[in-house]
């Protein structure tokens, strides 16, 4: 198992870490932000397919800023795969 942290730019987020498996997404954490909303998601990708999950959070944007907290994960996990 791999793990990953990310940096996000232009989200409340600081920091976002996960584990890569097989292709599949694990201890997914986010470090500020909406609490909640990140808890829920983390729960929801936990043991997903690591493509599948970056495909469908791309491009969700957060009150205008043209990304989100989801969005940073999709970019976060499609630099984790491409450093496999």
């Amino acid at each position: 198992m791999k793990n990953f942290s990310f940096e996000p730019q232009g989200v409340c987020t600081k920091n976002i870490s996960f584990d890569i498996e097989d292709g599949k997404i694990y201890n997914l954490k986010f470090i500020g932000g909406c609490v909640g909303n990140l808890q829920a998601i983390s729960k929801l990708v936990n043991g997903k397919e690591a493509r599948t999950v970056a495909e469908i959070l791309r491009h969700n944007d957060c009150r205008g800023k043209g990304t989100s907290c989801a969005d940073q994960l999709a970019q976060a996990i499609d630099i984790a795969l491409s450093e496999k």
